[in-house]
């Protein structure tokens, strides 16, 4: 199983940099940031930073969106960065949920982000592509390569990533949801002649390492139980969408919202979130990794036969550091 760090990029650039680093000497993968340019800076300057101080390194937006960039600018942007340091760029994408409604414009439709994955990869890979009915490429473009992965949780969005997409991203690691989608996104997949074992699935959580006590389980989910408001955020479009009760989506990742007021982008990603208290202990549990290095090798072995071929840590706590070393010394050598 392959390891990812996800940050934010709250300044200080500099810190996000020396995490990265650390995080590739300790053995991941790749380097995640959100992509919000009012909520955080740009990221695209700072990947630049982090791909000179790494080697290994892949880096990557979890998630950009069609909107907020003209797409022959995020195409060049990422097709800069990989001349500048050698193929090591990864364009995650989704509808934009962040980045979008915290300006006040909804997410783009899916239609919209199929379009939006043809043409990002088509053009950063120096190919022709057509971007709002006209048609273009890079032409300085040679031999490009930059894989695209999408965020999904929901039917249609999981059918795209399985016929459209390189990767898919679950931003949950409740094993039993993770079959369930990684199944969908790969029936889509077949069905639309590909092979599904060439969708790579990359599952997106908070994980807090802890020694086993009932004190700390307790304070470790207070620090991640922003990340149950944020995929509630995700899933209450689901229930708008498909109705409560449909069928169309598992109860164990709707049914918990009920309670939601709200949500406040202010607070978006963060611990301590006031618009979280409505998400139960055993969801935070479920969805994310808390709990002592043996304990969560297991669940990782769980993920890992529900389909999952990366696991990216959202490090949005109190104790990051920490969790970048204590992975580097007791998960990653160990994983599954």
């Amino acid at each position: 199983m392959d390891f990812g760090l996800v940050l934010q990029t709250d300044p200080p650039a500099g810190a996000l940099v020396e995490r990265m680093r650390r995080a590739e000497e300790g053995g991941f993968g790749y380097g995640w940031t959100f992509d919000s340019c009012v909520l955080w800076q740009e990221p695209f300057v700072i990947y630049s930073r982090v791909l000179a101080a790494t080697e290994r390194l892949r880096v990557g937006t979890m998630v950009t969106n069609p909107s907020t960039r003209a797409w022959e600018v995020t195409a060049s942007s990422f097709a800069t960065l990989n001349d500048m340091y050698g193929a090591r760029t990864v364009c995650g994408i989704g509808r934009g949920d962040s980045a979008m409604r915290v300006a006040g414009r909804p997410p783009a439709t899916l239609a919209q982000l199929e379009a939006a994955m043809h043409a990002i990869r088509e053009l950063a890979e120096g190919r022709e592509a057509e971007v709002d009915g006209a048609a273009m490429r890079l032409p300085w473009v040679r031999g490009g390569r930059l894989p695209v992965w999408t965020a999904a949780y929901g039917p249609r969005a999981l059918a795209l990533a399985g016929r459209a997409a390189d990767g898919l991203i679950l931003q949950v690691a409740d094993p039993y949801l993770v079959g369930w989608m990684v199944h969908e996104a790969r029936a889509a997949a077949a069905a639309a002649g590909r092979d599904p074992a060439e969708l790579t699935v990359c599952a997106a959580a908070p994980a807090y390492l802890t020694d086993g006590s009932a004190e700390q389980a307790a304070h470790a989910r207070e620090q991640c139980r922003w990340f149950g408001g944020m995929v509630g955020n995700h899933v209450a479009d689901l229930v708008a969408r498909y109705g409560e009760g449909s069928g169309a989506v598992p109860e164990e990742l709707t049914a918990y919202i009920k309670d939601r007021k709200g949500y406040d982008y202010g607070h978006h990603g963060r611990a301590g979130n006031p618009d979280t208290a409505f998400v139960p202990d055993s969801v935070v549990d479920r969805f994310c990794l808390i709990g002592p290095p043996d304990a969560q090798l297991a669940k990782l072995a769980e993920l890992r036969a529900a389909g999952v071929d990366q696991f990216a840590v959202y490090a949005m706590h109190d104790a990051v550091d920490g969790l970048i070393d204590g992975y580097a010394r007791e998960v990653v050598p160990a994983a599954p």
